[in-house]
């Protein structure tokens, strides 16, 4: 009898466990018109680059989201960071708000 009470309590607590995990809705593939406002270099062996390595490139993407202005920080590829200098309109594509593809604006 008491085994029956364990697994019928287990399941209780697991039902209510998932019913109560949300998914945000500002997380899912998302494609942002932006623009790229900053770009960042950390030398080797600063920040989070290591001393073997060449360093890390960042972009820093400015969008409007409804009436708010964001700001999205990004690691990326060398050739990223020189494709893409400021002033550059591009589209964004994020995946639960990682950056998956940087592309030109349409229209330019």
């Amino acid at each position: 009898m008491r085994h029956k009470r364990v697994v019928a309590t287990l399941l209780l607590v697991l039902s209510v466990a998932g019913c109560s995990s949300t998914k945000d809705p500002s997380r899912g593939t998302r494609v942002l018109d932006a623009v790229v406002v900053e770009r960042e270099y950390e030398a080797p062996g600063t920040g989070g680059a290591n001393y073997r390595g060449s360093g890390n490139w960042y972009l820093v993407f400015e969008t409007k989201e409804g009436e708010a202005t964001a700001r999205y920080r990004y690691q990326v590829t060398r050739q990223q960071y020189s494709r893409y200098p400021e002033g550059t309109r591009v589209q964004i594509v994020l995946v639960d708000d990682l950056l998956r593809e940087i592309r030109p604006a349409p229209g330019i």
